[in-house]
């Protein structure tokens, strides 16, 4: 949500958890950016860690949705920059930071963390059994996939 993202930024964390206390998952934004809190406030809580199976395609994939969605304040927020195109070397520290960032402060714990990358063979499987829940008996999801460059 935009606005959670932007009070974030503010440094004003509520408007956050009072949705956080609604709600028992969440994804986008302003999430990634605050798991430390997230984690502090919610001691039970698990925590997944999407990836993709290279740090290119990660930009890729977020270059090809800034050409769909256009400039956003959100991006310069998160990222630095409003779009990624031009500003591949900031991007990628920031996603490699992130992703280890959460790995070291979930390190020792990790019934809390799950890493996954759909792009690879994350499925059902591995996340019911992360989650303590059983696989539903349908496809798993995958909207917007585009086919793997070499």
């Amino acid at each position: 949500d935009r606005k959670l993202l932007y009070r974030l930024h503010e440094g004003d964390l509520e408007p956050a958890f009072a949705v956080a206390d609604a709600y028992d998952t969440f994804e986008d934004w302003p999430w990634p950016l605050m798991f430390t809190d997230l984690d502090a406030r919610y001691p039970s809580a698990r925590f997944v860690l999407t990836e993709r199976s290279s740090p290119e395609m990660w930009f890729n994939s977020l270059k090809n949705h800034s050409e769909r969605s256009g400039t956003e304040r959100v991006r310069e927020i998160a990222y630095g920059h409003p779009m990624p195109h031009g500003n591949e070397p900031e991007h990628i520290a920031f996603y490699e930071a992130h992703g280890r960032s959460v790995r070291e402060h979930f390190s020792g714990r990790p019934e809390k963390l799950l890493s996954v990358c759909w792009e690879d063979s994350s499925r059902w499987d591995e996340l019911c059994r992360f989650l303590g829940c059983e696989e539903p008996n349908a496809k798993f999801p995958h909207a917007n996939q585009r086919p793997k460059s070499s």
